[in-house]
């Protein structure tokens, strides 16, 4: 039986609603590691003072 082979596919772009996920390369020990970005939430608003009475 053959062995598994030494390099990893590459996997495309994967995106979500609120989040995307990248294929970092390999390290020197061959570990693939996966980069998430997150997207926010909310907006968030400037803050304005409100007009007294």
């Amino acid at each position: 039986m053959s062995g598994q082979p030494k390099t990893r596919p590459k996997v495309p772009e994967g995106k979500a609603r609120f989040v995307k996920t990248r294929q970092k390369e390999p390290n020197e020990k061959g570990f693939v590691g996966y980069e998430t970005i997150w997207d926010s939430f909310h907006k968030v608003a400037e803050y304005t003072t409100p007009k007294r009475p």
